[in-house]
């Protein structure tokens, strides 16, 4: 190639994740592990609400599945569980798949798995939330920055208008 075109820096915010133990995770490089925030993506709280509102949705749907496996008369499963056993497992796994597509959709795809690994549990939007309550300052303050930036870029220019009054 004779020509190339060079990106600019994004204002992002990277923040590292650590274990139980406060050490720094790190991949299989042994490179330190993180999420990454646009900070200029206007989409980011809107996804964070989006995110909200799928996982009510699902731990509702989980919640009903519940209700109405354990209303229904239990019988032999396949192996050592039980039939109501087996279906309450399935429900609990269609619920983190879930959980984990809407925490993905406003963390990043893959930044999930990044934080929690393989485990998956009832009160994981929950503790993300928790891990988050510093970062999301941040993130309002510089929405709301943005969204001073395109009123100022768009605002209507009124130099040489004519007007009837």
């Amino acid at each position: 190639m004779e020509e190339y075109i060079k990106l600019k820096k994004r204002n992002t915010l990277r923040v590292g994740i650590m274990d139980e133990e406060g050490n720094v995770k790190l991949d299989h490089n042994g490179k330190e592990v993180y999420i990454e925030f646009d900070l200029e993506d206007i989409n980011l709280p809107d996804n964070y609400s989006k995110c909200d509102a799928l996982i009510k949705k699902s731990s509702n749907t989980l919640k009903m599945k519940t209700i109405a496996i354990n209303k229904r008369e239990d019988v032999k499963g396949k192996g050592i569980m039980s039939k109501n056993e087996e279906d309450i497992q399935k429900a609990l796994k269609d619920y983190y798949k879930s959980v984990e597509t809407a925490m993905d959709m406003f963390l990043g795809l893959g930044a999930t798995r990044k934080i929690f690994g393989n485990r998956r549990y009832l009160t994981m939007w929950d503790d993300l939330n928790e891990y988050l309550q510093p970062i999301l300052p941040k993130l309002q303050i510089n929405f709301e920055s943005i969204s001073e930036q395109i009123k100022k870029k768009y605002a209507s220019k009124e130099d040489n208008v004519l007007r009837n009054e």
